[in-house]
């Protein structure tokens, strides 16, 4: 979800009682479940957004639909409601700064682990329909010989499982990839021949794809994520977060980065000073992993 919970609108007009009751019971289930923070002026949008939700499931209405999902046998129709809830706006490199830091500051660092025969692991968190963690995949092997013979993975999550599965596809419209440069395109990325698919459509090529592993993760359940990662990208995500929420995932994004690793975050993300912890910033949104020890001495 590179974009989670941007639910943009105007303001709303003024709502009666039983609406406000139904918003209410869609957004605390928004923040339990995902942390999605959705203020009232937003609830046009909800309602229309689950709009869909209620014809697929033939419920004429809201009221009974908030019934149901907020239920405790409601589980699965939960996920589908966030799935609903959250936006998922990316787009292949996008926010470039970070990709020409990993091209020219962290690449020498992971050749080097290459050479030592250590693994190399990046994290795209929040990955939505895959565009970010393409884009690491590509630049890494822009920056590297023989890729496939190394040991490198990127692992690729999202809350939604609908986007991790057009994720996994690695096929995009024409108008998706129309931005790159046209030797990236040439170089990886070739007509889908998918059976059904339209001929505007494009797709990841095999080297590509076979770098990243697509998961189902929320940000604020259970990590079931094993080591540490030379860098993690986190964008356009925690934005939609309360700061309690937030302050949460900064040391646990520290606990899976490795010491000297990054994490970058979206344009509008910081990391407040006194949650530092071991990150210390280096760059626009960028924060590398260092030990106390060493910041005390810089």
């Amino acid at each position: 979800m590179n974009s989670s919970g941007s639910i943009s609108t105007p303001s709303s007009p003024r709502l009666d009682t039983q609406s406000l009751k139904d918003f209410d019971v869609l957004a605390s289930i928004a923040k339990k479940e995902a942390g999605l923070v959705i203020p009232r002026e937003k609830a046009p949008m909800v309602f229309a957004r689950i709009t869909k939700r209620l014809r697929a499931l033939k419920i004429s209405d809201r009221s009974v639909y908030c019934r149901m999902v907020a239920a405790p046998e409601g589980a699965e129709e939960r996920r589908n409601l966030i799935s609903t809830l959250t936006t998922n706006v990316t787009s292949f490199f996008r926010e470039p700064h970070h990709f020409d830091t990993l091209a020219q500051d962290i690449m020498p660092i992971l050749r080097e682990r290459l050479r030592s025969r250590q693994p190399v692991r990046l994290w795209s968190a929040g990955c939505s329909s895959g565009q970010e963690p393409y884009s690491i995949a590509m630049t890494i092997m822009e920056n590297l010989e023989n890729t496939a013979s190394h040991d490198i993975r990127i692992l690729a999550t999202d809350i939604d499982p609908n986007v991790i599965s057009t994720a996994r596809t690695g096929i995009y419209d024409e108008s998706q990839i129309s931005a790159i440069p046209k030797e990236i395109i040439s170089k990886f990325f070739t007509p889908s021949r998918e059976s059904g698919t339209p001929h505007d459509k494009f797709e990841i090529c095999r080297g590509v794809k076979d770098l990243v592993s697509f998961r189902e993760l929320n940000l604020l359940g259970g990590w079931p994520v094993k080591g540490e990662f030379d860098a993690i990208f986190c964008r356009n995500v925690v934005i939609y977060f309360d700061k309690n929420s937030q302050n949460s995932l900064w040391p646990r994004f520290q606990s899976h980065t490795r010491e000297g690793g990054y994490l970058f975050l979206g344009h509008s993300e910081r990391i407040d000073e006194s949650q530092l912890g071991d990150f210390a910033p280096c760059g626009t949104t960028t924060y590398r992993r260092t030990t106390t020890e060493k910041i005390g001495k810089e």
